[in-house]
């Protein structure tokens, strides 16, 4: 199986964080927050398209995640998916808007890859 994306999983995203255990895990963060409730626990990841079909059905509502393979963007919200690419801002339109139909603000839609 591989691996064709590359992307971050905040946890506090999943309402069941044992989908981590399949994943493929490259580096975990966790934010400086001085009060540790506030903190969150961030996994870059390899994933593959069923991967992300999983994470969808688990993701918290008023979420969203993103996952990339060169400058293909793979974008997930509760039970909704969008892909564009990275380069053509016009193809992130329908992305965003659900996004902010979701409560999502809009300097966090930025969906940035490395």
């Amino acid at each position: 199986m591989t691996h064709e994306f590359k992307g971050t999983i905040v946890e506090e995203s999943l309402q069941d964080n044992r989908i981590l255990n399949d994943l493929h895990i490259i580096g975990v963060e966790i934010s400086q927050d001085e009060n540790p409730a506030n903190r969150w626990h961030m996994y870059s990841v390899l994933v593959t398209r069923e991967d992300i079909e999983r994470l969808s059905v688990t993701i918290k509502p008023k979420w969203y995640m993103h996952f990339w393979k060169d400058r293909d963007i793979v974008a997930i919200f509760q039970g909704k998916q969008f892909e564009f690419n990275y380069d053509d801002k016009s193809t992130w339109a329908q992305a965003v808007e659900y996004g902010l139909s979701q409560g999502i603000p809009k300097e966090q839609l930025d969906f940035l890859i490395d």
